[in-house]
């Protein structure tokens, strides 16, 4: 595992996707931001879900996803309600 692995919520299945979608490192990460970087995965992975998103923010500011505020939450459910099924 990578340099991405080291981040909160960032395993090997999700830092091999980040990395086939052209994300290799926590800057690169941090420059495309959570929330391009799930519609890039979304694009070649269709099941890419709500906790998939909610991950990757998590792991932006350096906290597992289950402990980003309510506000955070409701922000990204509408960004990926917007996005969902979308090729």
């Amino acid at each position: 595992m990578g340099e991405l692995a080291k981040l909160p919520n960032i395993g090997k299945v999700l830092e091999a996707q980040l990395e086939a979608v052209g994300i290799a490192t926590p800057e690169a990460l941090r420059e495309t931001g959570s929330r391009a970087a799930w519609l890039r995965i979304q694009a070649a992975d269709p099941s890419a879900c709500f906790h998939r998103l909610c991950a990757l923010e998590g792991a932006l500011r350096g906290v597992r996803w289950h402990a980003l505020d309510g506000p955070v939450k409701a922000d990204l459910k509408e960004f990926y309600q917007s996005h969902k099924g979308l090729q």
